[in-house]
């Protein structure tokens, strides 16, 4: 993948979150009872959506809060991890137990992955996936341990690329254990040959922000010829696929029947799906736009959009990007600087006095 820079142009419980957390998977013994899902919580200053609901409205929409009560969380996608990332976690409840369960999925160390790397082996699609889902779940639970309030008063979730996973675990619509399973089944994908060459967005990051994916080749061009092309700068990013392109293609059906064996709920929060940066309805809706997030570009700025503009005045709720990296507080910035002076990251690392 190639990033440029174009010059033109809901209160819920803690014992929530530990039962969303859980690796124990529907069904198995000792797995926990689920009640049925929340209330979906609007965003301070929302309006009703005119989708058809099988609830009555006073069933879906509550008082509106004040916004700067109220929290947001970001979740990042692949690109942002790096060697040492949950060094500054494995204190925190749960977290060595969602390791465990990955390395019973995986059949490999993701832990000692994150921490010790090699910087390539964590680079590749089929480690940093899974490494990006449970390193910022993880984050969840240092930000849920520090600061509790911001976890019960988050009213709205994002994830970027693979980060959407996180968004949907964190919000009740998917299980831990679960999501993870699906998570490991989008590398099913490889080349397809320079028959037909493919190059397109793949994000839309932040305004003249892009990141091109598609054949080695196409990208090469695009950095050779970047200053005729009228861009400020290009950087390769650290990605092993062509993801969000029509490359991806052949793993739309396996993927498909992935999320057809899993449970999927509707989310107790808003959570936007990057196809369109739109709110997830209902549990169809969001096995139908997680097929769809393989070949279509990720509307990150249309979803930060989506998620903060308001009328003059208003204020904006606390955002907290929980994961690896920083690089979508940066893009927030770029977006909405008003929204990015209540922004916060949760740290993965260890500490300074640790």
């Amino acid at each position: 993948m190639l990033s440029s820079v174009v010059s033109v142009g809901a209160a819920r419980s803690l014992a929530s979150l530990s039962r969303r957390l859980s690796t124990n998977r529907p069904g198995s013994p000792g797995g926990a009872h689920r009640p049925a899902p929340e209330a979906r919580v609007p965003l301070p200053d929302d309006e009703p959506d005119d989708e058809p609901d099988d609830e009555p409205p006073a069933a879906n929409w509550r008082p509106a809060k004040d916004p700067s009560g109220c929290s947001v969380l970001l979740f990042p996608g692949q690109g942002s991890q790096f060697a040492g990332m949950c060094r500054g976690l494995l204190k925190y409840p749960n977290v060595k137990e969602m390791f465990s369960a990955a390395q019973k999925i995986l059949g490999y160390d993701l832990l000692s992955l994150c921490l010790q790397g090699p910087e390539e082996e964590l680079a590749k699609t089929v480690h940093c996936q899974p490494a990006v889902f449970v390193t910022s779940l993880a984050a969840v639970e240092r930000l849920n341990h520090e600061n509790p309030q911001a976890v019960e008063t988050c009213v709205a979730a994002a994830g970027f690329s693979v980060g959407e996973f996180a968004a949907l675990v964190f919000s009740g619509a998917m299980n831990f254990v679960e999501a993870l399973y699906v998570v490991k089944a989008k590398e099913h994908c490889r080349s397809l040959g320079v028959e037909q060459p493919v190059c397109s967005v793949a994000n839309y990051l932040f305004p003249d922000g892009r990141v091109f994916a598609g054949h080695q080749k196409a990208l090469d061009f695009l950095q050779e010829n970047s200053r005729r092309l009228h861009f400020v700068r290009t950087n390769p990013l650290p990605v092993s696929g062509a993801f969000h392109t029509e490359l991806m293609a052949s793993a739309t059906e396996p993927l498909r029947e992935v999320l057809r064996q899993v449970e999927v709920r509707r989310p107790e929060i808003n959570v936007y799906s990057n196809v369109d940066g739109k709110r997830y309805m209902n549990e169809s809706h969001v096995r139908r736009q997680l097929v769809k997030q393989l070949v279509s570009p990720v509307k990150w700025e249309q979803t930060l959009h989506e998620i903060y503009e308001r009328t003059q005045g208003r204020k904006f709720p606390l955002t907290y990007e929980v994961g690896p990296g920083k690089q979508l507080g940066a893009t927030l910035r770029k977006c909405n600087r008003k929204a990015f002076m209540a922004y916060a990251h949760v740290e993965v690392t260890a500490d300074e006095d640790d």
